[in-house]
């Protein structure tokens, strides 16, 4: 099987020749890794299951003083600790300049001018499952323009804010799904922590009032094209997972098992869910042995991959703290099935 026909048995609950997996590392994690592996090229050789492709047009990041890089919505990021992402250091928006607020726009066609080059490298299509990655879709987008406490209060005291932002966010998010969507990709993945390590941040209620509307009409709009739908959530989520399989989520990332049982979320909503993560990035990677890692992932297959509906990876982009032998030791065991 090829790893696009691995990924998309995995999505229909059929069990593969082996389990799919992808692991991504943050910028530390990767050129420690090259550095124990003596193999400054490793990545490529991964045999890592997905393309993962950006929506940015182009030169939509702009370097400024310092460590300081501007997204194409103006939210500027200070990358002094945080290489990969940054720290949001500006407000965007206020409730008393929202009729103000600059929206990029969806139909610039650089988002998108290298798509095929990547689907179709040389004329073939790639073997890969091709994911477009929109990134901060909603809650997300929402408070690193306006701040997270200005967006968790107008949930409570300002409705006709949080709303207003919301929608002027999707509208910009479903012309951005109907562009990707033309090309010949499999998924859309959205990027909308919800949780933290006990919870969701704004409650079920709240989630189910001002998140749950809009995420429907996005997943809606992706099915319309007859794609997968992907979320990366980090945090305890699972309360959620009823509502995201009601309205049409195919695949849950990343999958944290510092917070989620992982067996337990597989026999009750493994018949439903994909889950795309599974691999401890908070306690294995960078506080197990490379013999504890690898009994953590060969379990992870056994237990939630059978009869698909596992992406194996890491529970994130591996931080800079994990253990280049432990990740040398999950690397072995995901290649070796």
């Amino acid at each position: 099987m090829t790893n696009r026909e691995r990924v998309r048995a995995s999505l229909a609950h059929r069990q593969p020749d082996k389990t799919p997996y992808h692991i991504g590392f943050t910028l530390p994690a990767q050129a420690a890794t090259a550095t124990y592996l003596q193999d400054p090229f490793f990545v490529s050789k991964l045999g890592n299951a997905l393309a993962t492709m950006g929506t940015t047009g182009k030169d939509a990041w702009k370097e400024g003083d310092c460590c300081t890089w501007e997204d194409e919505w103006g939210v500027q990021w200070n990358r002094s600790i945080d290489k990969d992402i940054g720290i949001v250091c500006n407000q965007v928006v206020t409730p008393a300049t929202l009729e103000t607020l600059f929206v990029p726009d969806p139909d610039d066609p650089t988002r998108f001018d290298y798509y095929d080059t990547v689907i179709k490298p040389e004329g073939a299509r790639t073997d890969q499952f091709v994911v477009a990655d929109l990134g901060f879709s909603l809650y997300e987008r929402a408070w690193t323009l306006a701040g997270m406490e200005t967006v968790l209060m107008g949930m409570v005291s300002d409705k006709a804010f949080a709303n207003a932002l919301l929608d002027r966010i999707l509208e910009y998010n479903l012309r951005i799904i109907d562009h990707a969507c033309v090309y010949d990709i499999d998924a859309m993945m959205f990027g909308d922590d919800w949780g933290s390590q006990t919870g969701l941040q704004m409650g079920l209620k709240l989630w189910r009032e001002f998140i749950r509307p809009r995420v429907a009409q996005m997943y809606a709009a992706v099915k319309a094209h007859g794609k997968f739908v992907f979320i990366h959530s980090c945090g305890k989520c699972t309360q959620l997972f009823p509502d995201l399989i009601e309205i049409g989520l195919d695949c849950f990332n990343p999958f944290q098992p510092e917070v989620i049982d992982v067996a337990e979320a597989k026999r009750e909503f493994g018949k439903d869910l994909t889950f795309f993560g599974g691999i401890s990035t908070q306690r294995g990677l960078p506080y197990g042995t490379p013999d504890e890692v690898k009994a953590e992932v060969r379990r992870l297959i056994e237990v939630v991959g059978k009869d698909g509906g596992l992406i194996a990876s890491p529970a994130h982009a591996i931080p800079a703290d994990a253990k280049p032998a432990n990740i040398a030791a999950m690397i072995e065991v995901l290649q070796g099935q």
